[in-house]
């Protein structure tokens, strides 16, 4: 992608834009596993993976059925996909405290807020810190090998508790 030149005197150098970066990005990272002798199958399967949707349309998006339970993490569309104990559930990617991005600890296998640590377990559910509700749940439906998240469609625990408690995928 190049920008404009603001005059015929200072040209801007061509910059890519952010997706390109993280693709190249990725690639890079995978390269840099098969180098260190890390096997495709097994750098595919961490447990915290970073990606998009497979695809979008309007306000739905797709993702591969995770082959193990884990986290992805699509920061475009702003959706946390978590396969646990044979569920999978989709959460809006920010805190319901002050809507800060929540981090996945693998360690500790549970959600955390790096602003005031609030914390949650896999399935959502609050556990402790200043949030005063569970993570938000998005509608999710499963089609053939995919899960589709429709991110227009935010669950509160505190607000619709049925549609909340419905919001999962049995696998």
């Amino acid at each position: 992608m190049s920008l404009p030149r603001c005059c015929t005197d200072c040209p801007l150098p061509d910059l890519i834009d952010r997706r390109d970066f993280l693709d190249r990005a990725t690639v890079a990272v995978l390269g840099a596993l098969v180098a260190l002798g890390v096997a495709p199958a097994r750098a595919g399967a961490l447990s915290v993976r970073f990606g998009r949707a497979i695809w979008s349309r309007d306000e739905e998006h797709a993702y591969p059925i995770p082959a193990t339970d884990g986290t992805n993490i699509d920061k475009d569309n702003q959706v946390i996909l978590v396969r646990f104990e044979q569920k999978a559930y989709a959460f809006n990617l920010s805190c319901p405290h002050q809507n800060t991005a929540l981090k996945w600890l693998r360690d500790e296998g549970r959600f955390q807020c790096p602003k005031h640590k609030s914390r949650y377990q896999p399935d959502g559910v609050f556990i402790s810190g200043r949030a005063t509700r569970n993570m938000d749940r998005l509608a999710v439906r499963r089609e053939g090998d995919t899960i589709v998240v429709n991110v227009d469609k935010l669950y509160r625990s505190d607000q619709n508790a049925a549609d909340w408690a419905a919001a999962v995928v049995a696998l």
